[in-house]
């Protein structure tokens, strides 16, 4: 006997109640899987963060300094 034979045996047997959490369980076993999937593929493409967000470099306009205190970050690296 496969072991998806053995799941599907023990499943039949299980109350309706526990055989939604049975499933429940094998949904969320499935997207952790697909989640993992796309991790790795990210990756292994070696897309940066800057790449994906490149088109959005330099789209916003501000002042030169956006401290409006400059004195605040006085004695900081000295």
């Amino acid at each position: 006997m496969s072991i998806e034979e053995i799941i599907i045996h023990k499943v039949r047997i299980l109350p309706p109640d526990k055989q939604q959490e049975a499933l429940d369980f094998v949904e969320f076993l499935l997207a952790k899987m697909q989640k993992q999937e796309l991790s790795a593929q990210e990756i292994k493409s070696g897309v940066s963060a800057l790449t994906l967000a490149q088109e959005y470099v330099g789209c916003v306009e501000t002042a030169s300094d956006l401290s409006p205190n400059k004195n605040y970050m006085n004695g900081y690296g000295s």
